[in-house]
């Protein structure tokens, strides 16, 4: 099995979604896969859990920048033990021709930044191949974000355009991941888009929606898997949003903060219906560079090509792609 690649996206921008469907196609069977039950490496880059375990560190005694000083050896150590028995059985498969070989993604919400010493926090090209770089309207991403975080979308909006907001990144509480930057949303797209380090295949959350068999399909294609387009097929329906939704009313699911539901809508373009004008105005006004890089128009409200959404976004992001 080969290195891990890394799926990487600012917060509520499909993250979760697309290894649904992943998780789908490697399972191969009838039933849709358990949503807190999925074959990963691990949960997400920034686990605690990880971090501790691995280089025997207790990281509640560390302040941030001594826990970003050694994730970067902890992401290397990872990508050395890849190929061992313990996690290329949980991905191996017998079925070739469907699948070949496993799809090893890891998530991560951290943006593309170097420790205080230089390194890249993720380990750069020692850690992980590439990386698939998931992303989304940031019109669509706040109202999205405010549910997840419990606040109202006035301060969300805040939130994305805060150059020191962070996942994680409270001293006072101790929570399951470690620290995340994510640098506000226009910043945290370009620190994946302009980084050197790594090549990265984007994938837009409007062109899942528009045609997902194709852009899957296209970003497995990237990692060097092909995939059968009727077992890709089987797993879009399994990875419905309305199953997902439905799997967690009924039992839950981990990912999901506490009281509040993860699969809310799942939509594209929703933001017309949720965001005040002068709501609209202020993402457009923060975001404007980044959003016409990414092919979403900030002026007339209309999104750039919805007529062909797959090569708009890729012609208009720019940067280094596969």
């Amino acid at each position: 099995m080969s290195r891990c690649w890394w799926l990487a996206s600012y917060p509520k921008s499909g993250n979760t979604w697309f290894r649904m469907i992943v998780a789908n196609v490697v399972a191969g069977g009838d039933e849709p896969v358990d949503i807190d039950r999925l074959p990963e490496p691990v949960p997400i880059a920034s686990a605690r859990e990880a971090f501790d375990n691995i280089l025997l560190v207790d990281s509640e005694l560390l302040v941030h920048a001594e826990v970003d000083r050694m994730r970067p050896m902890l992401h290397r150590f990872l990508a050395e033990e890849a190929d061992d028995s313990v996690v290329g059985a949980q991905h191996r498969r017998e079925d070739a021709d469907r699948i070949a070989g496993a799809v090893p993604l890891v998530k991560t919400h951290d943006g593309y930044t170097r420790t205080d010493r230089g390194e890249p926090l993720l380990g750069g090209a020692a850690a992980a191949p590439g990386a698939i770089l998931l992303v989304r309207d940031p019109r669509d991403v706040a109202p999205s974000l405010a549910a997840h975080l419990d606040v109202g979308i006035d301060a969300a909006i805040e939130f994305m355009a805060d150059p020191e907001s962070s996942f994680s990144g409270s001293l006072e509480t101790v929570s399951n991941q470690l620290r995340q930057q994510l640098l506000g949303w226009s910043a945290w797209q370009a620190s994946w888009l302009d980084q050197r380090d790594l090549p990265v295949h984007l994938v837009r959350y409007e062109d899942m929606h528009a045609d997902p068999l194709a852009t899957v399909a296209a970003a497995l294609a990237f990692t060097g898997r092909r995939v059968d387009a009727a077992a890709l097929g089987r797993a879009v329906d399994l990875a419905r949003f309305d199953r997902l939704q439905a799997r967690e009313a009924r039992a839950g699911f981990r990912e999901a903060p506490v009281g509040r539901q993860f699969f809310r809508r799942g939509e594209s373009g929703g933001w017309r219906r949720t965001l005040s004008a002068g709501q609209t105005a202020r993402i457009c006004a923060d975001h404007r560079a980044m959003m016409e890089r990414l092919g979403y128009q900030s002026g007339s409200g209309v999104q750039a090509g919805e007529e062909d959404a797959v090569s708009t976004g890729r012609r208009m992001a720019g940067g280094r792609r596969q």
